[in-house]
């Protein structure tokens, strides 16, 4: 057992495992706030694999050397909660080098990935670059979400990295996870991961994408019965839990956008956007939605992950490099947004597809249990001999 630290928590933690934001309780308090609750599911995904008695938060808003001191005295590691810090506005917190200078425990990035822009070649900060370095010198290796990150981190002289995706997908601890897909004829109950905001930083044709998402949400509901995941997005929250007036102020607000009023809404959607909305701020709710579907498809990197990781079919809509990447590390079916042709789901619906998916979970699980086996770190992922063996006593 271990005593550790995160760096750069998502929520609050309960039952020493499970992740919910600050305020579930209060929507009011956070219903103004986007937080998206994705980064939530990677830190409760984590805190599931990890072995451990005591978890605190490292504090990187500010240097107290008798803070650091306590802490090298007391903690085992720090985890670097997996998420999109490499990119080129990344704000780290102001005390951020100087409290890395001085701890003396590991620093384990779990799960980290870089972020392309839409043109040109990605540019780090001086101090992105130098807090990449430090972290790499106090680590075995660094997880990293995939080959596009491992290069990016290799440029600046950081060679010591594993591509081990991201913790959501082993969340369950299940070695043999796989995907059988039923008959299509079967499904029925399908979750839609919705992502309406968009940027010309990343996405080098706004219009299509916003309106292929329109038309792909519209087609998937006419043909079966969905819920539209939501991630925090506040305009939704209004929707969903605001007052009468905030309600009245999310719609104005999402049809005044030029874009959204353009190449996104029209009647069709609103009607969809009042009957079928769905979001939570508790990381289990979601786990229990993808668990009841047949289905989870769309554009979230995290929703759509946390389906596979329940054995949930889900097939990605890759719009930027961090999508791509992602779904090329655990070879899961995916689209192009930006292709010359429409989304067909028949034309994914290949059990040839699902058992490529299959076999990279399978190597990366073993991936991920070894990055935290060289790195020293206690954990619960079983391997797969002994997952066979507990079983076959089962048995």
């Amino acid at each position: 057992m271990a005593n550790i630290l995160v760096m750069i928590p998502s929520g609050e933690v309960y039952d020493h495992d499970c992740v919910r934001w600050y305020s579930y309780q209060d929507i009011q308090r956070s219903i103004d706030h986007y937080h998206n609750i994705g980064d939530a599911f990677v830190f409760d995904s984590s805190l599931k694999l990890l072995t451990y008695d005591k978890l605190d938060v490292l504090e990187i808003r500010e240097f107290r050397q008798e803070v650091v001191d306590r802490i090298n005295a007391e903690y085992d590691y720090v985890f670097l909660r997996g998420s999109n810090y490499i990119h080129d506005s990344m704000d780290w917190p102001a005390a951020t080098i100087q409290v890395l200078a001085k701890l003396r425990i590991p620093v384990i990035a779990f799960g980290v990935g870089a972020q392309a822009p839409a043109t040109g070649k990605l540019t780090l900060t001086e101090e992105s670059k130098r807090i990449w370095r430090m972290i790499a010198d106090k680590s075995t290796t660094l997880g990293v979400r995939g080959t596009y990150t491992a290069e990016v981190l290799w440029d600046l002289g950081i060679k010591n990295t594993r591509i081990v995706g991201c913790p959501t997908a082993f969340r369950n601890r299940d070695p043999e996870l796989r995907i059988d897909l039923p008959a299509l004829d079967s499904v029925r109950k399908v979750g839609i991961t919705m992502r309406r905001e968009v940027s010309k930083h990343y996405s080098p044709d706004v219009r299509k994408y916003l309106e292929r998402h329109r038309d792909f949400v519209k087609d998937i509901s006419r043909r079966f019965d969905t819920v539209l995941m939501m991630q925090g997005e506040v305009e939704e929250k209004k929707l969903l839990w605001g007052t009468g007036e905030q309600k009245a102020e999310a719609w104005a607000h999402l049809h005044d956008s030029a874009w959204l009023k353009q190449w996104y809404f029209d009647d069709e959607m609103d009607a969809l956007y009042r009957e079928r909305l769905w979001y939570s701020d508790v990381v289990a709710d979601y786990e229990n939605l993808v668990r009841s579907k047949d289905l989870v498809l769309g554009y979230r990197l995290h929703g759509n992950l946390m389906a596979l990781s329940n054995a949930t079919p889900s097939v990605y809509f890759s719009y930027d490099s961090r999508t791509a990447e992602f779904a090329e590390t655990f070879a899961i079916p995916c689209y192009n947004v930006y292709s010359d042709k429409p989304f067909v789901l028949e034309e994914y619906w290949d059990q040839s597809l699902f058992e490529k998916f299959n076999r990279t979970y399978y190597q990366r699980y073993r991936d991920m249990r070894e990055f935290l086996d060289e790195n020293y770190v206690p954990h619960r992922m079983p391997s797969h001999t002994l997952r066979r063996t507990t079983e076959r006593k089962a048995a």
